[in-house]
C-alpha cells in the first residue's frame, strides 16, 4: 500500500514538473551573469574549505577511529 502511494506521489510530482517546464526560453544572459556564477563557485569552494578547517579534528578523529577499529578487529581475530 505504501509503495503505491509513493508511486502515485512521484507520478503527480512528475506531471506538475512537466507542466511548469517552459517549452522554449528566450532569455538574455548579460556579462554580469558569468561573474556572478564564478563568484558562487568560489564562495562554495571557500565555504567548503572553511567547513573542513573548522571540523578537521572531528573528521580526522572519525577517520582514524574507524580505521583503528578495523585494525583492532583484525588483531583480535588472529
Amino acid at each position: 500500500m505504501n509503495h503505491s502511494r509513493c508511486l502515485a506521489n512521484s507520478f503527480v510530482f512528475g506531471v506538475l514538473l512537466l507542466l511548469t517546464w517552459p517549452q522554449s526560453a528566450h532569455a538574455y544572459l548579460d556579462p554580469g551573469t558569468g561573474s556572478y556564477v564564478l563568484q558562487l563557485i568560489i564562495a562554495g569552494l571557500v565555504g567548503g574549505a572553511l567547513g573542513v578547517k573548522i571540523y578537521w579534528k572531528r573528521i580526522k578523529a572519525f577517520l582514524f577511529r574507524s580505521s583503528s577499529r578495523e585494525q583492532d578487529g583484525e588483531d583480535a581475530g588472529s
